[in-house]
């Protein structure tokens, strides 16, 4: 497979992770963080936010191979 159309599948699975995991996050934030103090959901949502990065990581790797 050419190194560009490697690059364009990952990019598109990239930005299909990325949206599909901000969906999730903020459905379970409006189940389940209705109720809570201001500190939990806080570091809710930074491991949320932060937490796309491992699952990218593999397509990233992929995208990058010779």
């Amino acid at each position: 497979m050419p190194a560009r159309l490697r690059k364009f599948i990952g990019a598109i699975a990239l930005l299909v992770l990325v949206t599909v995991w901000a969906l999730l996050a903020m459905a379970l934030a409006q189940s389940a963080l209705t109720s809570t103090n201001g500190l939990l959901a806080g570091v809710y949502y930074v491991v949320a936010g932060l937490g796309w990065v491992l699952p990218a990581m593999p397509i990233i790797k992929w995208m990058q191979r010779a």
